[in-house]
C-alpha cells in the first residue's frame, strides 16, 4: 500500500479512536478499546472503506506506534492523546532522569511562565530523545526543545505513566523542571 494511503488511514483511525469515536457510530470502552468489526463497518459506513490487511498494516507500521491490537487481534484502540475521556489503564513508572518536550516557538513564553500544559489531552507527552521530540513538536512550526528533569519530578512526587508506545504522560509540568535547550 503506499504511504499517501497508510498517512490517510492514520489521521482519520487518530480523529476517530482519539477524539470523535461518536461521529461515526463508534463507542469505545473505559479503555479506549473499540471492536476491529465495528471500527471497519463504521468507516465503510462513513464512506472511507478500510480493508482489515490496510488496519493491520497501519498499526505495524505506524513510525508513531500510535495504535494497537488487543493480543486476539479482535480490538483496536489508540495508544494514546485522547480528548475524549478514557482510561488507558497503564500502571504508574518511574521514568528516566532526563526527558524531552517540544513545541513551537509561539508556545515558548508561556511555558516559561506556567510550565508544560496538557491543554486538551489528558497528558502531557515526553519523549525519550531530542529527535523524536522534534518531530512531534514540529506539527506547531519550527520546533524548539525542553529538557525535562523527570528524575527529580518522580522524586517530588509527580506520577508518570509509558504508553505501549514508549511515550511518556504526565499531568503537567512545572517550570522549576524544565530547561530550554539551544536550537
Amino acid at each position: 500500500m503506499n504511504n499517501s494511503r497508510l498517512t490517510k488511514i492514520s489521521k482519520y483511525l487518530s480523529k476517530h479512536l482519539r477524539h470523535t469515536p461518536e461521529k461515526i457510530g463508534l463507542k469505545l470502552s473505559p479503555g479506549g478499546w473499540v471492536s476491529v468489526n465495528e471500527l471497519l463497518i463504521a468507516c465503510a459506513k462513513n464512506k472511507f472503506t478500510i480493508t482489515l490487511e490496510e488496519l493491520k498494516e497501519v498499526v505495524s507500521t505506524n513510525d508513531k506506534k500510535r495504535f494497537s491490537f488487543d493480543e486476539t487481534f479482535s480490538l483496536i484502540r489508540a495508544n494514546q492523546g485522547h480528548s475524549v475521556e478514557i482510561d488507558l489503564q497503564l500502571q504508574p513508572i518511574v521514568p528516566p532522569d532526563k526527558l524531552y518536550h517540544a513545541t513551537g516557538r509561539s508556545s515558548v513564553k508561556s511555558i516559561l511562565q506556567t510550565g508544560i500544559s496538557k491543554m486538551s489531552r489528558h497528558h502531557v507527552h515526553l519523549s525519550t530523545d531530542v529527535t523524536t521530540a522534534k518531530k512531534v513538536g514540529k506539527r506547531h512550526g519550527k520546533p524548539v526543545v525542553f529538557l525535562v528533569n523527570t528524575g527529580e519530578m518522580s522524586k517530588d512526587g509527580y506520577i508518570f505513566y509509558c504508553a505501549d508506545n514508549g511515550v511518556w504522560l504526565v499531568n503537567h509540568v512545572p517550570v522549576q523542571y524544565l530547561k530550554l535547550m539551544d536550537s
